[in-house]
């Protein structure tokens, strides 16, 4: 009895061994969720915060010293080009010194240097639309033969539109000038009468633009010396947005990429394009306290004017900046990325089992990177990688 006990008790413990060794040896495959590596399009962006603002705003100054009569207009109002804005009066006769005399004849050739320079930057933007407009009708022209991308055909067209533009916007600059040339001429008439004695007229100003008033900067009669500030006007209908972002992302932005504008107010999202990367940075205190170096984009709406209705003058804006685009990329979700001895990794699912792979990692987005070697379309990889997993662990996909 004593050795049938015994043998009965070596007989179990040497089951218990096996089973151990079998569970060391065939654990219980780990649940993991995995996602095959597909090919598709992958955009590279920027998110900021933006505002829009009047491209094309007009401080109406005062041309001559005076007194200004109550300005009758209100923010708001609409005004059309020769609509009254204010009205100056000679405040008393040494208004009609040398001194004074003087200073009208240097404005009035200051403004003519602005009128000229006004006039060449116009010459320029045209010469300028004419190049973009040319490399963009080449661009139709290799699209359909596959010659180019879709990003660098994306391209062409935002610069021609952005060209365009600023055709509009060097006119306008143009006809401000030869407006402010006028106003000078004007109140220089005021001090070359014949008798410096004489009681001079009311000096009118008219608005240069069709607009609508922006701002009223002196409501009340008052007395005002050259060059004070009187009135803002504007085309709220003719908006741009301005971006700022950090200057290491500015290095990635060029001229002519798109930009969506998200969270707006609107249903949809609204189109754009870079007109420009200003050249100069300035520094911002973040929300947490840190001092950034940011860079504010210029970029224009490619919108018909209806869907921006009902934007106005510093409305926020959420702007997406694409910085890259590819049409044909090896994509997986970054969240099956890891770091293992300073190199890129992913756990493939191999044979039931999870197997390490180096991968050489090209550009990445907020949620997807592109795979330049290592992973082939089709493989199945691991998304959250858990420190249960090695590489040959037994794996069972739960979720894709």
């Amino acid at each position: 009895m004593r050795f049938s006990l015994k043998t009965l008790l070596w007989g179990i413990l040497a089951i218990a061994l096996a089973m151990v060794a079998a569970a060391a040896l065939f654990p219980d495959p780990v649940a993991v969720r995995a996602t095959r590596a597909t090919s598709g399009p992958l955009r590279v962006s920027v998110v900021e915060d933006g505002k829009t603002r009047i491209r094309e705003k007009y401080t109406v100054s005062a041309p001559v010293s005076g007194r200004l009569s109550r300005i009758e207009l209100r923010e708001g109002d609409y005004i059309d080009v020769r609509r009254l804005l204010a009205v100056i009066l000679p405040s008393d006769p040494a208004l009609l010194d040398q001194r004074s005399l003087a200073e009208a004849q240097a404005r009035v050739q200051a403004a003519e240097a602005a009128v000229l320079r006004a006039d060449s930057r116009e010459r320029q933007a045209e010469i300028d639309f004419d190049l973009s407009r040319t490399k963009f009708e080449r661009a139709q022209r290799l699209m359909p033969q596959n010659g180019i991308s879709r990003d660098e055909y994306d391209i062409a067209e935002s610069v021609m539109l952005a060209d365009k533009q600023a055709i509009e916007t060097a006119a306008f600059d143009a006809e401000i000038s030869r407006f402010e040339l006028k106003l000078a001429k004007a109140a220089l008439d005021q001090f070359e009468g014949e008798d410096p004695n004489v009681q001079v007229s009311p000096f009118e100003i008219f608005s240069p633009i069709e607009g609508r008033v922006l701002r009223v900067l002196e409501k009340s009669s008052t007395v005002v010396a050259v060059g004070t500030p009187l009135i803002e006007v504007g085309d709220p209908r003719n908006l741009e947005m301005e971006i700022d972002v950090l200057s290491t992302d500015a290095v990635k932005i060029r001229s002519g990429a798109e930009v969506t504008i998200e969270h707006w107010g609107g249903q949809s999202p609204l189109r754009g394009s870079v007109r420009v990367v200003e050249p100069g940075a300035f520094t911002k205190i973040s929300s947490l306290g840190v001092e950034e170096q940011r860079v504010n984009v210029i970029a224009d709406f490619n919108e018909p004017p209806d869907r921006i209705a009902s934007l106005g003058d510093g409305y926020r804006i959420e702007a997406r900046i694409t910085v890259k685009q590819l049409d044909n990329a090896l994509l997986i979700p970054n969240n099956a990325l890891f770091r293992y001895e300073q190199q890129w990794h992913v756990l493939v699912v191999q044979d039931g089992a999870a197997q390490l792979r180096k991968v050489e990692v090209g550009v990445q987005n907020e949620s997807h990177a592109e795979i330049v070697s290592g992973l082939a379309e089709g493989e199945r990889v691991i998304e959250y990688p858990s420190d249960q997993l090695e590489p040959g662990t037994p794996v069972t996909v739960v979720a894709k």
